[in-house]
């Protein structure tokens, strides 16, 4: 078998053919830009981690001082995570609905960490936490709760931007992470190759990274590789 038969065989038709009607049923340009689609993701990892990390210690830091508490991610499972206002009468169900994400990630943290048979402490339960987690705390409900207190990590907001430009950008970030983390192509729009949807999320990054502090732009030197990456295609 060729490269490609190889390809098509061991990852499926379905997922090959849409490189393949890109490249105009060239097979060899059609590896090439599976493979080029791969290197984007790849090069993606560091930055979307890097990111991650930036977000949820800045969080953590916020709130720490909102709580007066090093341990809010545990004790508020007492707290807002279970406020009254994130309960609501849901007419398709026809019955009170009970908002429970942030709690019950917290609980499923706590759960996973006595699995590994380790203690719970709450650097452990932080870091057990997704994206979906901290985009959560800028939904209007939880956001609410928290007395605006999580845009409050951005020292260097655009007075035009508001929670819900940060809520919208976060909500990208993660679902483009999830096709990524997923093994899902990103350099399509429809049938076309088309890379402006990761550049827009790669500028998002920055931009939120910025607006958090300009000095994290340093953590980027020297891992980040998106452009080069997304420029070899062109």
């Amino acid at each position: 078998m060729n490269e490609y038969e190889i390809f098509k065989f061991f990852l499926s038709a379905p997922r090959i053919e849409r490189y393949l009607f890109a490249k105009d049923f060239d097979e060899e340009l059609c590896v090439k830009l599976y493979k080029s689609n791969l290197n984007i993701s790849k090069s993606f990892h560091p930055v979307l981690g890097i990111f991650e990390v930036v977000l949820r210690n800045e969080i953590d830091k916020v709130l720490q001082l909102y709580f007066n508490d090093d341990d809010w991610i545990i004790n508020q499972q007492n707290g807002f995570m279970i406020d009254p206002e994130l309960s609501y009468f849901d007419p398709y169900l026809g019955k009170i609905t009970h908002n429970r994400f942030i709690f019950n990630s917290v609980e499923m943290s706590k759960i996973k960490i006595l699995k590994k048979s380790i203690n719970i402490n709450s650097n452990r339960v932080l870091a057990e936490q997704s994206l979906s987690f901290w985009k959560e705390l800028f939904e209007k409900k939880y956001y609410k709760l928290l007395k605006g207190r999580p845009i409050q990590i951005f020292k260097n907001l655009p007075q035009n931007i508001s929670r819900v430009d940060i809520l919208n950008q976060l909500t990208k970030i993660r679902k483009f992470r999830n096709r990524i983390y997923h093994n899902e192509p990103i350099c399509f729009k429809g049938n076309e190759v088309d890379l402006k949807t990761p550049l827009n999320i790669y500028n998002s990054i920055l931009n939120l990274m910025k607006w958090i502090n300009p000095d994290t732009q340093i953590l980027l030197k020297g891992v980040d590789e998106v452009y080069a990456s997304i420029y070899k295609i062109y």
